[in-house]
């Protein structure tokens, strides 16, 4: 019998959110970001469910646009990171790659490749990053238009996309993302370009960001990006449910510890249960005492610390647990983002830290 820990993967959950994006600009596109293995849903898989609403995808590296090719996916996919090195032109080139210019070596290592290759096999689209806040990737504002002119003074070169990165956009009160945006519109207003600026946040919670091209990530997968309810976040419908079962329930006296360092102590008769899963699977080994998990549709919680392949459950609100009962990890009734409260980081963590021996079923193909 199979080891029962899966994540199951709703894509009819998933087209609802790329569509729940797209209804916010009449006017924008949307690409879909499938970075990180699709935030560890599974690039293809998303890649195929989108196919037919998503015009482009997005995704970090080279390596990843690949295999969204070998499977089929045929649509214009952007590299969020550009290229690494100039070897990998002639396959962005071949491959209707859209490559993020986000340094001066890179448009450098452009003009070279164009005058030994003067009449590529096709012409290229490009992005091009630049810096309104964030300080991680991209041209200054000062020195954007004049990269802008070189890149555009290029045959090979067709449409030119400029592009920045809020830094603040999930938390709503924040100046620094109406201060970003304005920066970033001033500079369009001067190229006459095509723009992408909203991410997830700036998608469902700044208006004046939803123009463009929108590059849908997280929300994609079901998480809000934001800390608190938001009317917009709250319609997100989740998308990978995480679930496996107890292979073990027995009942401790009061006084008795619990997994590696002793961490939990029982105050009282303790029902504690053991569930097929652990950090060897991507789930948190930070998790507290007290992460919530959902045992017969009744909340129980984490007690002990994280092994590689179990964690440890105290099932006193559970009583009548039994092995093979299902526990509930995160999904529709325990959202992501609550568990990854308890494990001091974010969803889109846990999401991608899940690892391949975690088996992925898909749902509504």
């Amino acid at each position: 019998m199979a080891r029962p820990l899966v994540a199951e993967i709703n894509l009819a959950a998933l087209r609802h959110n790329y569509q729940l994006a797209l209804n916010q600009s009449p006017t924008a596109s949307a690409l879909a970001v499938v970075k990180a293995n699709a935030y560890g849903h599974g690039a293809v898989e998303v890649a195929k469910a989108l196919a037919d609403l998503a015009p482009a995808f997005a995704v970090a590296c080279i390596e990843e646009a690949q295999q969204l090719r070998a499977a089929g996916i045929k649509q214009p996919i952007t590299l969020m990171e550009g290229f690494f090195e100039a070897s990998e032109l002639p396959i962005i080139f071949a491959n209707n790659y859209q490559p993020l210019i986000h340094s001066h070596w890179q448009v450098a290592a452009l003009v070279q490749y164009l005058i030994h290759n003067p009449t590529p096999a096709a012409s290229l689209n490009t992005w091009l990053k630049v810096d309104t806040g964030m300080h991680r990737l991209g041209f200054t504002l000062a020195e954007a238009a004049s990269v802008y002119q070189q890149l555009k003074a290029l045959p090979a070169i067709n449409q030119i996309t400029l592009t920045s990165h809020f830094a603040c956009a999930d938390d709503l009160a924040n100046p620094a993302t109406l201060k970003q945006l304005v920066a970033f519109k001033n500079l369009q207003q001067q190229l006459n370009c095509p723009i992408s600026i909203a991410n997830s946040p700036a998608t469902l919670g700044w208006p004046a960001a939803q123009t463009g091209c929108l590059r849908p990530g997280i929300m994609l997968y079901g998480a809000s990006p934001f800390a608190t309810g938001h009317v917009l976040g709250d319609q997100l419908q989740t998308v990978m449910t995480l679930k496996t079962q107890l292979i073990s329930v027995s009942e401790l006296p009061a006084g008795e510890s619990v997994g590696y360092g002793a961490r939990f102590v029982t105050q009282k008769i303790t029902q504690m249960g053991v569930a097929a899963c652990g950090y060897g699977d991507g789930y948190p080994r930070q998790a507290l005492d007290g992460t919530p998990v959902v045992v017969n549709g009744i909340r129980c919680s984490l007690a002990g610390r994280v092994s590689m392949d179990m964690i440890t459950l105290d099932l006193s609100l559970c009583p009548n647990a039994k092995i093979g009962d299902e526990v509930l990890l995160w999904g529709a009734s325990l959202p992501v983002n609550e568990v990854a409260s308890y494990c001091d980081t974010i969803s889109y963590t846990l999401l991608t830290s899940l690892l391949p021996r975690v088996k992925r079923i898909y749902l509504n193909q």
